[in-house]
């Protein structure tokens, strides 16, 4: 008991928020054109993310799409990536041991193990419908469910596998806001996850590959937030992995006068190109800083972190 003397004094003491860490990030450039000012900007904001975070650096080379993987585009990832001294902890150090190692060829079985689980919980069905005869019937080519109840043999050639989507929200981490919620976007609806190629789709493979090599931080920009979504959304329907664990962050987009993102099939600057003209590693860091309104000139990688790191706080 105190004496009538004295006060007691309540002390609080607010400490300090702990830094997050993370496993692993991954830069995943799809060898589909040399590559260009928005590849790289994704690619410095994953490495500033990766030292803010203590994150280890994945090289996943996404080459299933093979009609449009060319060796001069895989031959580009690796120069560029050295030219402009981006590194990286895991995954190949040269073409030699991407098609040797670690090419998505490679992993063709797992892919297969979550189409034959999705087939047998009956989540799958048979679709034939091509682009042009969904632009057809669709004003924004947007598939609205054609065969969805026509029966079709998954078994059949030139069939693509949709996935049977519902109504249900999706909520994924998020970097930037803790959480993200939404419905799946309509051009998301029933999406392929294998194509008529027999290969797997982009969002079936990309799933599988972050759950096998354990990444738990995804760096994309704002106009693969759809992927995110549909990603999110098949991975709890597979059997219990991680996924729901990785937390997302999706950056602004460098974008062309005409406000259309920047695209290697569309002919955008690459850095190939710009090298060609005498730009040199500075020049493009320093481009990049420019954009993301940086204060100070921005000549490296190291220039880039800092002064990402302290903007984002």
């Amino acid at each position: 008991m105190l004496d009538k003397g004295y006060f007691l004094i309540l002390v609080t003491i607010t400490m300090p928020k702990t830094q997050a860490t993370y496993q692993l990030t991954r830069l995943a450039p799809t060898p589909s054109g040399y590559l260009h000012l928005g590849n790289i900007l994704s690619f410095l904001i994953t490495s500033s993310l990766a030292k803010k975070h203590q994150s280890k650096i994945l090289l996943r080379i996404d080459d299933l799409d093979q009609s449009r993987v060319r060796q001069d585009f895989i031959e580009d990832i690796f120069a560029t990536l050295n030219f402009l001294e981006i590194p990286w902890d895991l995954g190949p150090k040269n073409q030699k041991e991407f098609y040797q190692e670690f090419s998505q060829t490679h992993r063709l079985e797992s892919y297969q193990k979550a189409l034959e689980w999705l087939n047998e919980k009956q989540l799958l069905f048979a679709c034939e419908c091509s682009r042009k005869q969904i632009a057809k019937i669709s004003p924004n080519a947007q598939y609205p469910g054609t065969c969805l109840k026509r029966g079709l043999d998954l078994k059949a050639e030139n069939i693509n596998w949709r996935l049977i989507t519902n109504g249900h929200s999706i909520k994924f981490k998020s970097l930037e806001s803790e959480f993200y919620s939404s419905l799946l976007p309509d051009n998301m609806r029933h999406f392929v996850v294998r194509k008529k190629t027999s290969l797997p789709a982009y969002q079936l493979a990309s799933v599988i590959d972050d759950i096998s090599f354990g990444v738990d931080l995804i760096v994309r920009g704002q106009d693969l937030l759809d992927s995110s979504l549909a990603q999110s959304y098949l991975s709890s329907l597979l059997p219990a992995n991680n996924f729901s664990d990785i937390t997302f962050m999706h950056h602004q987009l460098i974008m062309h006068s005409e406000n259309k993102k920047l695209s290697k099939s569309k002919g955008a600057t690459s850095i190939q190109g710009l090298r060609k003209t005498g730009k040199s590693k500075a020049d493009i860091y320093r481009m990049l800083g420019d954009f993301m309104g940086f204060k100070e000139p921005t000549l490296c990688l190291q220039d880039f972190e800092k002064a990402y790191n302290e903007k984002a706080g």
